[in-house]
Formats: structure tokens, C-alpha cells, sequence
């Protein structure tokens, strides 16, 4: 689920948002560890398609997926495709949260700042989609603020929590070792955490 809080305003299909154009090369070299060098890499929530279309541009090799159940969104996505390479595929309409997803596999997912802005039931479908559609091995990214038990929250992360969940009581930042655990249930494992500029980490999960 894309939230446009992130965005700059604009009055064009084309949307950009801040702080995507901030944090695209540091998960971008994460990303140069984490993914495979070819293959179908579905994009969750991919918001103003800005990270698409740089990845797409960065990693050749791969067909860069991306989706998003927003129709401003897929809007955005689109207008930013036209001046994008040959490996960044026209959006999908996907809902994480439902069982039906138009794509049967893909060597990778990954979902950028998502789990947060969405209803955790939304994020327990993600999981669930990602176990139907990664093969053994294949990874699940996830890039965000997380609560992670024995590490103190900062404050910036505390105040951004309280206001999420003024603007959606279904929102707000996730415990790490919760979501870990709704993985394993599903054949998904904690296999790498990275810790990301602005108080953010990167998760890599394993299809077992």
C-alpha cells in the first residue's frame, strides 16, 4: 500500500518522492549482494516508481517487476517507465493483502518502506504471497523502520510511529521478531539484517 505523505505534491502523473531519491543508492548496493544477477524481481508497493526505474537502470541483467494498488500510483509508475530501459515491465495492480496475485513466480521480492504504512494483515500477505511465489533459496527484501527487541527505539522512530498510527490506528512500525516469526510459519527465514542510513534496516528473508 503506497501512502503519498511521501510525496512531493505534483499535478502530473509523474510523481517523485524525497525521500526515495535519498535512500535509492544505499539499498541499491544492498541490493547488488542480495538479489540474483537474472531473473523476475517483483516490486511491492512500488509508490512513485522512482526506485524501478533505477534498479532496472543499475541491475540489466534482471526484469525489474514492478506493482503497486494504487491507481496514482501505477499512474506514476508508468510515466516513469517511458523514459526507462527495455527491463523495467509496465506495473501490475497488485493487493498484498489478497490471495490473487497476477504473477505465479518470481526470483525475488521486494517491498520498499511498506510493512509500516500498511495494516498487518496486509503485511501477513505479503508473506504469504511470497511463499507462494519465491523458490526455495529465492529472497524476500524489505527495507523500513523496524522495532527490533533489545535495541532501544530512537526517538525520531518513536514520533514517526505515533504518527502513523494517528493516521491509520492499522499502521505504525512492526516488531522485527513478530514478522520473523509469521515468516518461519510460512517457510520464510530471517537470513541477514542490514543497518541503513535514517534509522532504517534492510531484511532479507530466505525461501525454504
Amino acid at each position: 500500500m503506497s501512502d503519498r505523505f511521501y510525496e512531493s505534491p505534483s499535478d502530473e502523473p509523474r510523481r517523485s518522492a524525497p525521500a526515495a531519491l535519498r535512500n535509492v543508492g544505499p539499498i541499491g548496493d544492498v541490493l547488488a549482494e542480495w538479489l540474483p544477477p537474472t531473473g523476475l524481481i517483483l516490486e511491492l508497493a512500488s509508490g512513485t516508481g522512482e526506485h524501478g526505474l533505477a534498479y532496472a537502470a543499475r541491475f540489466p541483467g534482471i526484469l525489474w517487476q514492478p506493482s503497486d494498488v494504487d491507481p496514482a500510483a501505477l499512474a506514476s509508475i508508468e510515466a516513469w517507465r517511458g523514459a526507462g530501459p527495455t527491463n523495467l515491465g509496465a506495473p501490475l495492480s497488485i493487493d498484498a493483502a489478497s490471495a490473487d496475485w497476477p504473477i505465479a513466480a518470481a526470483d525475488a521480492v521486494v517491498a520498499v518502506n511498506m510493512v509500516h504504512i500498511s495494516p498487518w494483515e496486509t503485511a501477513l500477505g505479503l508473506l504469504d504471497g511470497a511463499a507462494r511465489i519465491l523458490s526455495p533459496g529465492a529472497p524476500l527484501i524489505l527495507y523500513g523502520p523496524w522495532i527490533e527487541e533489545d535495541v532501544s527505539t530512537v526517538p525520531s522512530n518513536q514520533v514517526f510511529d505515533l504518527d502513523l498510527r494517528a493516521r491509520d490506528p492499522r499502521w505504525g512500525l512492526r516488531n522485527l521478531a513478530d514478522f520473523a516469526r509469521e515468516a518461519k510459519a510460512r517457510g520464510l527465514l530471517l537470513d541477514d539484517r542490514r543497518t541503513m542510513p535514517a534509522n532504517n534496516i534492510m531484511v532479507k528473508l530466505v525461501r525454504h
